[in-house]
Parts: C-alpha cells; structure tokens; sequence
C-alpha cells in the first residue's frame, strides 16, 4: 500500500467531518431562511454558522486524534484552495486597484500596531518574545506569522501558544462581529467595508470568512474580493517584517538564526493571482461568439461554488479546533494586550479609510 494511499486515508475522516459540517450548515441556513424566516436568505450566513457549530461540537465532544489530521489540512491545505478559487471572481485591472488602494494602509496598520505594543509593554508585564509575537500576528497575518516569527527570536513554546491563541480569539470575534458592522457604518461602501476587513482581521481565513459572510448577507462581490486582495498583500510583508524582527530582537547579539525567504513566502497568493490570469484569458479566448462561452461561464461559476465550499469548510474546521478551556486556563495579561492591539488596528484602519479616502478611493 503506497504511502500518498496512507495518508489520504489518514486525512479522510476528518476532511469528511468538515464537509458533513458544510453541508449541515447549509441546510440550516435554508430552514432558517425559507420555513421560519419566509426570505430568500438566512439573517445568519452558512460560514457563520459552521463555526459556531464547529466551535459548539468541537468543545462538547472532544476530537479523535485521527480525526484532527484530517482538520489541520483543511485548516491548510483547504483553505488555501479555497482562497486560489476566489480568484477566479476578479479581473487583473481590479486587483492592481485594490492592491494600490490598500498598501498604504497596510502600513499605517503595521507601524501603527509596532508602536502600540512597544507602549503597551511597558505597563503590562509581558515577556518581549511574546509582544513581539502578537505584533505580528495582528498587523500580518496571524499565526502563520507568529509560527514563521518565533524561530528567529527563540521564542517559548509556551509563548507561541500564547500568542496563537491569543490572534485566534480576538480574530474570531472580529470575523463574527465585523461584517454586520461594517454594512452598518460604512453605509453599503463595498471598497471601504473591504478594506476595513482585509486589515483588521487577523487570519487569512478569518478575513475569507468574513468576506463571505458580508457577501452572503448583504449581496456584494466587491468587498470579498477587496478584503481577500488586502489580506493576501498583508501576507506578504512576512517576507519584510520577519527580518526586521529578526534584526531589532537580535541586534547587539551575536546570533547565528537563518530563515529563508522561501520558507516564509505565501505561496498561495501566487495561485490567487494565477486564477486572476486565468480569469481573463478565458474571458478573451471565450468572448460572447465563442460556441463555448456558456460553458466557461459555468465552469466560472463551478470555481465560485468551490471556494465558498472550500472555506466554510475550513471555518467549520478552525471551530472544532478552538478549545476554549484552553484560552481560558492561559490568564488575562497576554489577551489584555491582544484586545488592545486588535481594537487598535481597527481604529487605524477606520480612521485611515475615513480621513485620506478622497485621495486613493
């Protein structure tokens, strides 16, 4: 039996189990919509509730270590294809938009972020390891930045759980809470409600997730694909950041840490941007007198259906995940950092979108 056999059979029951919590998730934003609400569309969007189910599941019942393999690759490996498919929903004029309107913001939020926590240290007693790692988890790109950050500062394990579980916390509450306010304070702007979501969420999959969910309940395509550009461009000043962390922690030091930038590059914004292409060259080849432009405009579709598959499938993973005894057994000083950081990254953001919008938006 081939070892690629063994793993798939590893994986697949718990891949399943994410796909069974879509699927249910799903069917009760339909009972919900249609027998109790009488609406085309559930006040609850499907993402929504897979992790709420996921998150309820996940901590009345505890996961089967052999189920877990197969949710940690839908936490990856899922999601990120999930992410390459909402490629396929932009063109390649409105990603170079986006992505101009957003990196500016992008490092206000940073800087704004690495100022705030250097502060914040100072009265609240944290190891600087662990401050440094929230940072960047906050301003970034969560915990694949606080993973990627925590080698070239010798962090604690302890301390990387920490700061996990501290982006995977206050990242959650924000992906639940900030699309509803979003629509109400940005007034149906999809460009302003996209770029608050794509830089004050913390997780790549938090921003997809939130992104749909405003896209679910409120009918706009522009702001997931604006929040979904915004992260992606985030994700990529790892490549920036994580050497500049290695240098202010380590200056003065004789330190022999090596990190590669192939190591920590997002290689799947590159898929992402891949889809863009694809997107456009298929809608060149199969113009309106093409015979088979129909069926490219379903297999569009097909692409479409399959990355909201793919992440609420990943969302009902990340729930089962979520072990909230955990966070709460860690103490509060870490989280008071957390949630100040977290409240602060989004102010700047709105603050930033409100007042300097006439010039880029």
């Amino acid at each position: 039996m081939s070892s690629k056999f063994l793993y798939i059979k590893r994986i697949f029951p718990g891949v399943t189990l994410a796909l069974i919590f879509f699927l249910f998730s799903q069917g009760i934003n339909n009972v919900l919509a249609i027998e109790i609400f009488g609406t085309p569309k559930s006040p609850i969007s499907t993402v929504l509730i897979a992790i709420l189910l996921g998150i309820l599941m996940g901590n009345a019942f505890t996961p089967r270590p052999g189920m877990m393999v197969g949710l940690d690759f839908t936490q990856q490996y899922i999601l990120k294809l999930g992410i390459i498919c909402l490629g396929i929903r932009l063109s390649f004029e409105e990603f170079i938009k986006f992505g101009s309107i957003a990196i500016p913001l992008i490092i206000v939020c940073i800087i704004g972020v690495l100022i705030l926590i250097k502060l914040l240290i100072k009265k609240v007693p944290i190891s600087s390891k662990m401050s440094y790692l929230i940072a960047i988890g906050t301003s970034v790109c969560g915990a694949t930045a606080i993973v990627a950050t925590a080698p070239v500062i010798n962090a604690k394990k302890t301390e990387i759980a920490y700061a996990i579980a501290n982006i995977t916390l206050f990242g959650v509450i924000a992906m639940i809470a900030y699309p509803y306010f979003a629509e109400w304070y940005f007034n149906n702007e999809d460009l302003k409600a996209g770029l608050f979501l794509g830089t004050s969420i913390h997780e790549t999959s938090q921003v997809a997730a939130a992104g749909l969910i405003y896209d679910q309940q409120f009918n706009s395509p522009e702001t997931l694909n604006v929040a979904t550009v915004t992260k992606l461009i985030r994700n990529t000043f790892l490549v920036i950041m994580i050497p500049l962390f290695a240098f202010l922690y380590n200056r003065g030091e004789v330190k022999n840490k090596s990190y590669s930038i192939f190591d920590i590059f997002p290689y799947f914004v590159l898929g992402f941007i891949g889809m863009i292409l694809v997107r456009n060259v298929g809608d060149q080849i199969f113009s309106n007198e093409n015979e088979n432009y129909f069926i490219w405009m379903n297999t569009i579709e097909y692409l479409k259906i399959l990355a909201t598959t793919f992440l609420t499938m990943a969302m009902a993973a990340v729930g089962i995940s979520i072990n909230l005894s955990e966070l709460k057994s860690m103490g509060y000083k870490p989280f008071v950092v957390g949630l100040i950081a977290a409240v602060t990254v989004g102010i700047i953001s709105l603050i930033y979108i409100e007042t300097l919008s006439k010039f880029f938006i």
